[in-house]
């Protein structure tokens, strides 16, 4: 462009040059010529503007956004916009229609982890790792057409229904979400607290089965402790929120004030979050210096983290993972293990390898997109693969028992995958329902009155309501003080006590 502006100053030098010697009455003439130009010139610029302006407010059967088309790549799309603008048969919501675009535009990324909200669906993401919300209390991600249970929320009511990492809900409330994106799942499932919703799942290959849920104040409390026997401490981190460090410094703080000598750090069932709380959290556990884990961009390019603390070296650590610890407790296990030599004991974890950064637009909406991959501190991209525990351990076959809708009624003569599943939890429970087919017969009703009599309920011999509800609690409670995963990193840590 320099260049350009020299060669024509020194074309018009030229000219002026060849005039010079002229008559008064030649430049009196070319003066004349210059300003009749001028006025020409501009006449043309002010009925271009004229027109283009009267084609831009009454001319809307004409392309309009042709005006501005800067990117040959985007000629389809503003072609596309203008013949459903113009033709289609009936008013369109032009606002619906582009965000309809770049919905579709991400969604053809066919990545489960990038996802465009609207300024409603947000808002409910930004709730979600930072306040309260009120839903069912399940992680949920789209794979493969399906909307897939991650992860419940400890304490939450899809916990207490029963739902398990994996389970893929087939409908909300009788409309089929086959093919939704996470977030228009997410806006059918959520709601005010004590509304119902109700979700056809499946569990692995068993036919579905409708569960009703409540809907209820989800609390962010990340971090929960306690004291074990001999001095071990059990602390569960349940997400990677904006407060899990602070609760977690509070937690570690009271256990060892309460004598603590050894940590069991339980991580399962936990879905990640926000990548600086994983990164203060694992500080706590790795060497100063010591790499957490490595970014690596689409050009190759690799950045490392470091711990930015000391590592606790004041008691021996287990950590415990299974198939619901994804991304940010991928971090926290991977990073231990090749950083710390910590022991991982559990299930291979989830297997979540990419990073997620979320860009706000003026407007309120946004775009949550994969941006790099993370690696284990040896350079191991675990994405779709996990990390394998140390000692693997696998949960009781009735921790993964299809769950029962309280809101269906069982009873004599009832077939059904859900009286199939009653039947086994009866069994596990120590009363026996005389077969496990599906089929409710007396001797499953007798053991079904058996139940009711030692909790207390009214013995009609038919599960519905409470007595279903108080059958799934009491099973999960048995899972829980069975847990053979907790103990077995109970063993494990006794060993590297006694070292």
């Amino acid at each position: 462009m320099d260049q350009e502006k020299v060669n024509n100053e020194g074309s018009e030098n030229e000219a002026r040059s060849d005039l010079s010697g002229d008559a008064e009455t030649k430049q009196n003439f070319l003066r004349i010529k210059k300003f009749h130009f001028a006025m020409l010139l501009f006449f043309v610029v002010f009925i271009t503007a004229g027109i283009t302006t009267f084609a831009l407010a009454f001319g809307n059967d004409e392309p309009a956004v042709k005006i501005i088309k800067e990117r040959a790549e985007f000629s389809k799309l503003y072609d596309a916009y203008d013949t459903l603008r113009n033709s289609y048969y009936t008013e369109i919501d032009e606002e619906k229609l582009i965000n309809g675009a770049i919905d579709g535009m991400v969604e053809s990324l066919d990545d489960p982890y990038s996802d465009y909200m609207t300024q409603e669906d947000a808002k409910s993401f930004h709730e979600s790792i930072s306040a309260s919300f009120e839903g069912i209390g399940a992680e949920i991600q789209s794979r493969d057409g399906h909307i897939v249970i991650v992860t419940p929320v400890k304490g939450s009511p899809a916990e207490k229904a029963g739902l398990k990492p994996e389970d893929k809900i087939l409908s909300v409330d009788g409309k089929s979400i086959q093919g939704m994106s996470t977030t228009e799942a997410v806006a059918l499932i959520r709601g005010e607290k004590g509304t119902k919703v109700k979700l056809s799942v499946v569990r692995g290959n068993a036919e579905p089965m409708d569960v009703t849920i409540t809907r209820d104040t989800i609390p962010i409390e990340t971090v929960y402790g306690t004291m074990m026997e001999d001095g071990i401490g059990r602390v569960q981190i349940t997400n990677f929120s904006d407060h899990t460090s602070d609760e977690l410094v509070k937690v570690l703080e009271d256990l060892e004030s309460k004598g603590m000598k050894g940590l069991v750090l339980d991580l399962r069932q936990n879905p990640g979050g926000l990548l600086d709380q994983a990164v203060k959290i694992t500080s706590k556990f790795v060497p100063n210096g010591k790499i957490l884990f490595k970014v690596e961009d689409r050009e190759g390019n690799v950045q490392e983290y470091p711990s930015e603390g000391s590592g606790n070296t004041d008691f021996p650590l287990v950590v415990l993972v299974d198939k619901g610890s994804a991304s940010a407790s991928e971090i926290l296990a991977g990073a231990v293990s090749e950083s710390a030599g910590v022991p991982l004991v559990g299930e291979t974890t989830f297997g979540k390898g990419t990073v997620q950064r979320a860009e706000d637009f003026e407007d309120g909406s946004n775009i949550k997109l994969t941006t790099e991959k993370w690696l284990t501190p040896e350079g191991n991209w675990i994405h779709k693969k996990g990390i394998k525990p140390d000692y693997e351990v696998a949960m009781p076959e009735y921790a993964s028992l299809p769950f029962i809708d309280p809101e269906d009624e069982l009873k004599l003569s009832s077939a059904s995958e859900q009286v199939k599943s009653a039947q086994k939890m009866l069994k596990v429970l120590g009363f026996e329902p005389g077969r496990e087919d599906g089929f409710y017969d007396d001797k499953t009703e007798e053991a079904v009155k058996e139940f009711q009599k030692d909790h207390s309920l009214e013995q009609t011999g038919i599960l519905t309501d409470s007595s279903t509800v108080e059958l799934m609690t009491a099973v999960r409670d048995k899972m829980t003080k069975d847990d053979p995963q907790l103990k077995k990193a109970v063993e494990v840590l006794k060993k590297e006590l006694d070292k």
